[in-house]
């Protein structure tokens, strides 16, 4: 097996781009691969999670070409029956091209990894039969979808395992024969996700918004081409910030807005909260982490991508740290809950969680060898852990190519 071995250093305000933002541009991808034209998009992220979309989008007859760093997206509002589509191991591809395959002149089949079989995807599934879509009843992939159209109307749609599922057809709706409105649960996990995919809608031309009731309504009006800039991942920036808080050294991450509506953004109140300092600006967001940090409370349903390098960075801190409201961690590439709670024994912190849960007693820290359940956030939270913990080791490292394929650079030139 391969492995990573740290070597721990303190950041000295090195400044950091990460790549574009994986959630955009899969958004964006699915918009622009709708629209009726050629589209472009600016710095897209290009990882195993990014080609797996590109892979089923070209499937469906999308035309994706790479020029420089930027792609190039030719559209067609109705995509071809793609067969047997390969979404590896991205939810977000599965669900994403779930949707779109319902304006398919053709038949397709959505499956993946024996874990992304693992991954429910009923609601999604539910919503969409519910809307006139010929897909066939299921709550995990593969997924057979016949194709045909989105008649379209009203529908209840459960978001209280993951908000993809009102994406998934947020994206897909303004291909429909009819507006779609959908009417999510009280619940709605990562909801800043969901602002995320409307502003990229927005910006190939669709017409969708919150309705005064809760409700949301997409008209059917279809995409437009556009030329896109995608914004730097804010879920990738998480770990060259934890990585000063650790360490208390300091890190700058550029091409993310301050004022940016991406999701696990929120990690840097958590941050401040354990007695970093935040400076936002729009020449780069800088985290300069405490000589000590402080343990904390944190509900992080609105981030919980970042919640493992939180927990990682609790590990170091005085006292206990708690967050809640995380049990969709348990759905996603491994149960993160489960190996954190067992990782983070292994380096000397004592880990506890629950159906949603997890709390974080500091100890008495030592580097360990760090299984990493084929999970990229798994190993790059414990490798920041590394730059300030002599001795760890980082298995299967290879799996950050799942969304930062160059992280490791980035963690030497810190």
């Amino acid at each position: 097996m391969n492995v990573y071995r740290v070597v721990p250093k303190k950041p000295a305000g090195a400044a950091v781009r990460p790549p574009g933002s994986k959630s955009i541009t899969n958004r964006a991808l699915a918009a622009a691969a709708l629209a009726d034209g050629t589209s472009t998009l600016l710095s897209p992220l290009r990882s195993e999670d990014t080609d797996a979309m590109i892979g089923c989008l070209r499937a469906m007859g999308i035309e994706i070409a790479q020029e420089g760093d930027d792609l190039t997206v030719r559209g067609r509002p109705r995509p071809a029956g793609g067969g047997r589509l390969n979404a590896r191991a991205s939810g977000t591809t599965a669900r994403f091209t779930t949707a779109l395959a319902t304006l398919a002149d053709g038949r397709s089949v959505i499956d993946g990894t024996p874990r992304l079989r693992q991954r429910p995807i009923g609601p999604l599934v539910d919503a969409l039969i519910s809307l006139g879509a010929r897909v066939m009843k299921t709550d995990f992939p593969p997924v057979p979808v016949a194709g045909g159209g989105l008649p379209g109307g009203e529908t209840p749609i459960d978001v209280s395992l993951s908000s993809q599922f009102l994406t998934a057809v947020l994206l897909a709706a303004p291909g429909a024969e009819a507006d779609v409105t959908l009417r999510p649960g009280p619940v709605i996990v990562s909801r800043p996700y969901v602002t995320t995919t409307l502003e990229v809608m927005a910006a190939f031309g669709a017409q969708a918004g919150w309705n005064e009731d809760g409700s949301v309504t997409v008209r059917a009006a279809g995409y437009r081409p556009a030329v896109y800039p995608v914004e730097a991942d804010a879920s990738a920036a998480v770990y060259p910030w934890v990585a000063a808080a650790v360490t208390g050294g300091e890190a700058t991450v550029v091409g993310i807005s301050p004022d940016t509506t991406q999701a696990d953004a929120a990690a840097l109140d958590v941050l401040e909260q354990m007695g970093c300092v935040v400076k936002r600006s729009p020449e780069g967001i800088t985290v300069s982490g405490p000589p000590r940090l402080r343990g904390v409370s944190a509900d992080l349903n609105h981030c919980p991508d970042a919640a493992l390098a939180l927990a990682t960075a609790a590990a170091f801190a005085d006292g206990t740290s708690r967050f809640d409201n995380l049990a969709n961690l348990r759905i996603k590439e491994t149960d993160r809950l489960a190996a954190m709670e067992t990782e983070l024994g292994k380096i000397g912190a004592e880990a506890q969680t629950g159906p949603d849960w997890i709390t974080i007693r500091p100890g008495r820290l030592r580097g360990a060898r760090i299984a990493t359940y084929d999970d990229h956030r798994m190993a790059m939270s414990f490798a920041v852990a590394g730059l300030a913990l002599p001795g760890m080791v980082i298995e299967n490292p290879e799996c950050v190519r799942k969304t930062w394929p160059g992280f490791f650079t980035m963690l030497e030139g810190l």
